[in-house]
């Protein structure tokens, strides 16, 4: 008896382990069936993704709150991009008993929020979990008949000033030109009126048309057309203006690629920072662009949630605004205008750096455009005209990069100095204006364009002879020599405000031929380097062998690092002033300026094969080798078709920096 007890004592309890085990997993199932909705909503919420939001919404709540999916969706959309929210922080996620709990913090135009707190139930149906939504899911206290007011005050974009506070980009006083619709008149008079007004803003007579058909205009409204500047207002019949300001640029053309220029933002932008606001001016090139966080600023306001008499129910978020920066870069207008202008009719550009600290004092590209068109809009036939241009006004020269030519040989030389290959009393034997290794060359040659028998290191710097310099190459090797290039900074990211791809030696880690190891040693081969580039590469040669990195903003710091020794330096350098005081020197031009300048020239020559003309792009660097306070850059692209050489177009430029660096004292 006692054992049938027993045994039936143990199967049942065997039965209810099994039913308490069945009910535990049952519960753990169902839980983690929660906590999958749950993670699913946050998530979707986190991301913005909407129209997946909505899929976890119960149909009953949505009923209940008077909303249809559609509703829901524009609501989020409405609310949430309204405000400028670009991200969406869920934190402090709980789940239990078909409850949902969680904290959010947004972080939108106006700044970020403080933390709001959510909760809602967790409803089953068809074996899965939804969510019972109210408008309170979007803020806590909103109820479905509240809406959100967003009111802000547009921060003002700061200025960029040169160097001495001269403003380069600023805010000035414009019109805003526009029509009032019943103001036009009827039939003929309208076409015309339209047409004269079309010409004068220099738009199409079909853009303005199709801003005349916008929805929300009416008779009696005033339409925008574009902005214009104070000195450009003109009366015409149907034509009015409204007050407003627009970006300047005092130095227009002559520092476009530098500065930039801003424009309304545009649906691209906005995906890829949803914080701007529809209307949101933005940096669209140059430094507007690189610094554009901090000139653009933070706009202030406050985020209200109102009920449906109009009424501050409470203040989501409120925040002062705080303007754009001023920021003050180390070039000097002045500088930058007359370097601009001495480029006279040429295509190139111009650098000029302080060799001792890195600061750029001006960085020229021409041909350019006017910023201050673009700001204001140009007409499609304008734009077409610069983009079509052969001469590319929008390309930035002074980033882009060229073979440098002949100026690469004073850097082969030091190098050459420093390993030994090269020696102040060595003088080599060459014959005639040609020269190859040996057979194996086939039929390529160097060339040289002075015949001299007995040529030492300065004869062939003054002269430029290009055999001396690829004999010399050959010597070094390729280690040496692409060792010596690095530490001129090739390869090297500079760090600045614009886009710039590193100095190149070659295409390929090894040079596939001693014909490209001796090309490469007098400048040509697959060298390219930018004038910025190059400005830093011969920053050595008036620093005592070192080089430093550039810098545009003031109170910046360069570091510095050696190139080559102050010996091998000083030993170029003598043959550099050489290349200026005597008369067969190729930049003796300079000579009567009466400075004691160093100066190297270089031309490189773009061909398709040996033997035929080329076009030749024409380089010089130049600097004061006493004072060693900055250092000259030029280039000019085809300089036969402009029919000066760099050389020539900076020599009027040399003494305005010198005077200009004496009057900073």
């Amino acid at each position: 008896m006692n054992k049938k007890i027993v045994m039936i004592i143990s199967v049942l309890a065997v039965i209810i382990l099994a039913i308490v085990g069945i009910y535990v997993f049952i519960q753990q199932k169902d839980q983690k069936a929660q906590e999958k909705a749950a993670t699913q909503w946050t998530q979707n919420f986190e991301k913005k993704k909407y129209t997946e939001l909505v899929k976890q919404v119960t149909t009953d709540s949505l009923k209940q709150q008077g909303y249809t999916k559609d509703d829901f969706v524009k609501k989020y959309t409405n609310v949430f991009g309204g405000i400028g929210v670009s991200k969406i922080q869920i934190s402090n996620m709980k789940v239990s008993d078909q409850k949902l709990s969680y904290q959010a913090v947004f972080e939108t135009a106006i700044g970020k929020t403080t933390s709001f707190s959510y909760s809602t139930k967790l409803i089953k149906q068809d074996g899965t979990y939804q969510i019972d939504w109210k408008t309170s899911l979007i803020f806590p206290n909103m109820k479905p008949t509240d809406r959100i007011s967003f009111q802000t005050t547009t921060a003002i974009r700061g200025d960029l000033v040169d160097v001495n506070g001269f403003d380069l980009a600023t805010n000035k006083k414009a019109f805003r030109a526009g029509i009032i619709p019943k103001e036009l008149g009827n039939d003929s008079t309208r076409t015309k009126r339209i047409e004269k007004i079309a010409k004068f803003l220099d738009v199409s007579t079909e853009s303005v048309e199709q801003k005349l058909a916008q929805g929300w205009v009416k008779d009696d409204l005033f339409v925008p057309i574009k902005i214009v500047a104070d000195e450009d207002v003109q009366k015409m019949d149907g034509l009015q203006y409204a007050a407003t300001t627009t970006r300047y640029y005092p130095l227009g053309a002559a520092a476009a690629h530098l500065i930039g220029y801003t424009g309304t933002v545009t649906a691209e932008d906005i995906k890829k920072n949803p914080a701007l606001s529809s209307d949101a001016i933005i940096g669209k090139t140059g430094l507007e662009r690189a610094y554009d966080k901090e000139l653009r600023g933070t706009d202030g306001g406050s985020i209200s949630l109102v009920n449906k008499d109009g009424k501050v129910k409470e203040v989501l978020l409120e925040s002062k605004v705080k303007n754009g920066e001023k920021i003050r870069l180390t070039i000097d207008a002045l500088m930058q205008k007359r370097a601009y202008e001495d480029l006279e009719k040429a295509t190139g550009s111009t650098v000029i750096m302080e060799p001792q600290n890195g600061a750029l004092m001006a960085l020229v590209s021409k041909p350019s455009f006017d910023p201050n068109q673009m700001v204001r809009g140009l007409s499609q036939k304008t734009y077409d005209q610069y983009a079509n241009d052969p001469e590319r006004p929008f390309t930035n020269r002074f980033t882009q990069r060229y073979a440098p030519g002949s100026t690469m040989k004073a850097i082969t030389a030091a190098i050459g100095f420093d390993a030994g290959t090269l020696k102040a009393d060595r003088v080599r034997t060459i014959d005639g204006l040609q020269w190859q290794k040996d057979g194996s060359w086939g039929n390529y040659k160097i060339t040289r364009v002075t015949e001299n028998q007995k040529v030492d290191y300065k004869k062939a710097l003054i002269y430029s002879d290009n055999i001396f310099f690829a004999q010399e190459g050959l010597e070094l090797g390729e280690d040496r020599l692409r060792a010596g290039l690095k530490k001129f900074g090739f390869g090297q990211d500079f760090n600045l405000p614009f886009a710039m791809t590193p100095a190149q030696i070659s295409t390929d880690k090894q040079f596939k031929s001693d014909i490209l190891l001796a090309d490469t040693a007098y400048g040509q081969g697959q060298l390219l380097m930018s004038p910025i580039q190059q400005a830093v590469a011969y920053s050595a040669f008036a620093n005592d062998g070192k080089i430093v990195q550039p810098h545009i903003r003031v109170n910046e710091k360069s570091k510095t690092s050696e190139a080559v020794s102050k010996k091998a330096v000083d030993q170029v350098n003598a043959a550099l002033l050489q290349v200026v005081k005597d008369p067969n020197g190729t930049a003796h031009n300079l000579a009567s300026l009466k400075l004691p300048l160093a100066a190297k020239t270089g031309t490189a020559e773009l061909k398709l094969e040996q033997g035929t003309e080329g076009i030749e792009n024409s380089f010089v660097f130049a600097f004061n080798a006493e004072k060693k306070n900055y250092l000259i850059v030029s280039l000019v692209e085809n300089h036969k078709k402009s029919g000066k050489t760099a050389t020539q177009l900076i020599k009027d430029l040399v003494p305005e920096v010198e005077k200009s660096i004496e009057t900073k004292k």
